[in-house]
């Protein structure tokens, strides 16, 4: 019987924490969020509002990273299996054309002037850069073996690719197009996140079990983060996606099977608390207000909607098979 009331409190907690989501006007003007099916080859389409899927599509083979032009007019998909990053219209969902991409990739990042793609190609150790006005390939800088993560600092100096072998975050001077630093961390680095001012990286490591904050003023290492989870060993810890709020003071790191988001006060470098989401837990994304924080589960296919104000789960969403990445849809940047 207690068991049964807890299951019972669980889930009237999570229903009154939608109920109250919608009721605050969320639902009024909300934005979409895109999510990348890499088992479907789909993109499965949430409004952000309601917490429901209200279309899902086709696009190339095993799509993985995704992300919106700063002004929404396109979206891009990396469609790993197709070799390709591809263009869609943002106003019908349409495939417009594919951009050249080099070999299976994973990740990239868009410039925030919108002209340029930055891309990791897993399978040929380098960094492709797109012009996105020619569609043509500007450069490919090598970097470390199995790059994953990449992204750009604001001002759009320097750009980073993550290698998953190596174990380095590769930091590229986007005016030379050349590798200035090798700054060596955990094993398996799978993401990279600037603070809002680019003073800081943050770099999560899978099997390293860490997320290292480099200096970007020292391009060093200035603290590591780990995480304990009671009942879990350590060995199933494993961060990857990383979102800091637009303020910097909080951090939250999806925790791979933990099944877990990790909560950090930044300014004391300590976790507050574990959310408890789907299984595999990937990448991460907030809604345009930073009320709501979504995580892509890769084992139970769905996505969990977390309230940040309660800092609980309200929502699970069903979506396709293996999702792995998500962009807003709705919120136009202004970095």
């Amino acid at each position: 019987m207690r068991l049964t009331r807890l299951i019972w409190s669980a889930r009237l907690a999570a229903c009154a924490g939608v109920c109250a989501y919608l009721a605050g006007g969320a639902a009024a003007g909300a934005a979409e969020l895109y999510v990348s099916n890499e088992k479907d080859n789909s993109i499965s389409v949430i409004d952000t509002g309601t917490l429901e899927v209200v279309r899902t599509f086709a696009v190339g083979m095993r799509p993985r990273g995704i992300a919106f032009s700063p002004d929404q007019k396109f979206f891009y998909v990396c469609a790993s299996d197709s070799d390709a990053v591809q263009v869609y219209d943002a106003a019908t969902d349409k495939h417009v054309y594919d951009l050249p991409s080099g070999e299976d990739p994973e990740q990239f990042a868009v410039t925030h002037d919108g002209k340029q793609l930055y891309i990791a190609n897993e399978d040929n150790a380098v960094t492709t850069v797109v012009d996105l006005e020619t569609r043509q390939v500007i450069r490919q800088i090598d970097v470390g073996i199995e790059p994953e993560g990449v992204a750009i600092s604001p001002g759009k100096r320097i750009a980073v690719t993550t290698s998953e072998t190596t174990n380095m975050a590769h930091l590229i001077d986007t005016a030379t197009f050349e590798v200035t630093d090798n700054i060596l961390v955990d094993q398996r680095p799978r993401h990279a996140e600037f603070t809002s001012d680019g003073a800081k990286l943050w770099v999560s490591a899978e099997i390293g079990g860490t997320v290292s904050i480099i200096d970007m003023a020292e391009r060093r290492i200035e603290d590591k983060l780990s995480f304990e989870i009671p009942g879990l060993t350590e060995d199933v810890i494993q961060p990857v996606g990383i979102k800091l709020t637009k303020d910097d003071k909080t951090a939250f790191v999806a925790l791979g099977p933990a099944n877990r988001v990790a909560v950090i006060d930044v300014a004391t470098k300590r976790v507050t608390k574990y959310i408890l989401v789907g299984q595999r837990v990937w990448h991460l994304a907030f809604s345009a207000d930073e009320k709501m924080l979504f995580t892509t589960n890769g084992v139970s296919n769905d996505v969990t909607a977390i309230d940040t104000t309660t800092l609980r789960a309200v929502k699970s969403i069903t979506v396709g098979r293996y999702p792995w990445g998500l962009a807003l849809k709705g919120s136009k940047r202004t970095d």
